[in-house]
């Protein structure tokens, strides 16, 4: 591999605005802003908006579209006379 051309792949911290969880993952990624994990040690932080313990698919607070009830209606409008 030639040096210096390869992005740095660290641990990183991302952090879920919405809900305050945070998860340690590796990343090449970059940041300026650190956090102290539990382990002790500081690593690079990433906040984001919206991560798989905050959004609805992922929690079952999806709501579920009726899309079988609108072909049906569509059919019963554009039906072949």
């Amino acid at each position: 591999m030639k040096p210096d051309i390869h992005p740095n792949y660290r641990q990183v911290v991302f952090q879920d605005l919405s809900s305050e969880f945070a998860f340690l993952t590796r990343s090449t990624i970059a940041t300026k802003e650190t956090i102290k994990w539990e382990d002790g040690n500081e690593y690079p932080l990433i906040k984001v908006d919206i991560s798989s313990h905050s959004h609805p698919f992922y929690t079952g607070k999806q709501k579920v579209v009726d899309a079988g009830g609108r072909v049906d209606k569509f059919r019963r409008r554009y039906a072949q006379k």
